[in-house]
């Protein structure tokens, strides 16, 4: 377990270094500049606001004074908001997509294993059809039409809910869901794809034949193994139900960190944009390497030094 936690701490390093590269790169490829949708600034004042972020040295060393400060954990100051910096910003914003992100795995969890179950128990019937077929509309219908469709139906039509802000419970309902039905309609599919491969195997047979009760031999025994894809599938879901809260965030006005990234972007924060994205990376990789111990744990077949 050591060794493998200590090689993927030092696989990180120069997929982390690729990342914040190419950031760092691509936003100053793109039209425009942090400064100029600053209006009647004098060239003397755009002169002096480049020199104090240091824009006026080469690319190359502004690419080297960015990289020292990465290594030391700084990653500078934002250009969007001159009195913060982008460490601050995320500590601050970071908590609110977490939140969402939680809500919505577990709401996409929820949703997936019981629709799968279901749906294995009694493969080619109408509890089959019924629960997948709206698992492939929930693939296939992207979050910026879910959500605005839920906010019509239950926030403005209904009024259940509220549509946007994050103040109290019913602010995170619609959100949640939106983020989160994607996901559930993958963790459907692949749920019921283990359980099929389960359910017919030997032991299952013996338990069945030992008088265990069905509930049981589902939920501690077949679902054990059954939900080997799901775990598998946890570590990038995870990671994308977190950084795709960009659209979800800004289609509720929720304050979390994606609504900066886009901000940002727009903007051209040539620090806030390449931190986000760094900041993602390494989540995305915190992620994966817990779902490998996880899976490890769950199938003693699968070794981590292997």
């Amino acid at each position: 377990m050591l060794s493998f936690i200590v090689r993927r701490v030092i696989e990180t390093i120069p997929t982390l270094f690729i990342i914040a590269t190419l950031t760092f790169f691509m936003v100053r490829l793109a039209p425009g500049g942090p400064f100029s949708s600053e209006k009647n600034v004098s060239p003397q004042v755009l002169r002096n606001l480049n020199e104090h972020y240091g824009l006026d040295k080469p690319v190359l060393a502004q690419y080297a004074g960015y990289l020292k400060n990465i290594v030391k954990g700084d990653l500078g100051p934002s250009f969007k908001y001159p009195n913060r910096t982008v460490n601050e910003l995320i500590a601050t914003s970071f908590p609110v997509s977490l939140e969402l992100g939680v809500l919505a795995t577990a709401l996409a969890l929820a949703l997936g294993l019981t629709a799968g179950i279901i749906a294995s128990l009694r493969p080619n019937s109408l509890a089959d059809y019924a629960p997948m077929t709206l698992a492939m509309a929930g693939i296939c219908i992207p979050t910026f039409v879910v959500g605005p469709l839920l906010a019509l139906l239950f926030g403005l039509n209904l009024g259940w809910v509220n549509v946007s802000g994050w103040h109290s419970f019913p602010d995170r309902v619609l959100p949640a869901i939106t983020l989160g039905l994607p996901y559930a309609a993958y963790i459907a599919r692949l749920c019921r794809s283990g359980m099929l491969e389960i359910l017919p195997q030997d032991f299952i047979r013996t338990a069945r034949a030992k008088g265990v009760p069905e509930w049981k031999i589902i939920l501690k025994h077949a679902l054990k193994g059954g939900i080997l894809p799901v775990v598998s599938f946890l570590g990038p879901a995870t990671a994308g139900i977190i950084t795709g809260s960009f659209v979800v965030e800004t289609i509720f006005q929720v304050p979390g960190l994606g609504r900066h990234f886009v901000n940002a972007a727009f903007n051209r924060d040539y620090t806030m944009v390449p931190g986000i994205a760094l900041f993602y990376g390494s989540l995305m990789i915190v992620f994966n390497m817990l779902v490998d111990i996880a899976y490890a744990w769950l199938n003693p077949r699968i070794r981590l030094g292997e």
